[in-house]
């Protein structure tokens, strides 16, 4: 993918599988909802008490793949170090509604309200990139 084409993609709407390390050794793989603007850091949100936002917070540093799910697959990946801060109701709640809609999305942060939440931010520093719709091999 050529980077506008990279950006754009990461941009659209697409479950993110976040991967960090572990005290124990094996990394934690978890799907996530995110907001990413071109050329800026991937934002996602977390209760304080989760796991995830334990190992994040020791190990620095994270990956995102976003993928395309029907042919002709793609996928960007992205790895960076993280910055951890709390979590405001305006970026919990556009997260939630590019998600689930404006009614469900204000529903979920409502139902969600008095769990101390963390705002995660990526930066991305290396991006691998997949998009089966280019290899002719494939398309015929």
């Amino acid at each position: 993918m050529t980077r506008d084409e990279r950006e754009q993609f990461l941009a659209d709407v697409h479950i993110g599988l976040l991967a960090v390390g572990s005290d124990d050794g094996a990394p934690i793989v978890v799907p996530i909802w995110y907001q990413y603007e071109p050329d800026g850091d991937l934002l996602f949100n977390t209760d304080r008490d989760s796991v995830k936002h334990v190992a994040l917070a020791a190990a620095g540093r994270a990956s995102v793949c976003v993928q395309r799910e029907e042919f002709p697959y793609a996928y960007v990946t992205i790895d960076g170090p993280v910055a951890i801060d709390d979590a405001s109701d305006v970026e919990r709640t556009d997260i939630a509604i590019r998600y689930l809609g404006d009614e469900l999305g204000r529903g979920y942060v409502a139902s969600t309200d008095g769990t101390a939440m963390v705002a995660v931010r990526i930066t991305p520093e290396r991006w691998r990139t997949t998009d089966y719709a280019k290899d002719p091999n494939l398309l015929g």
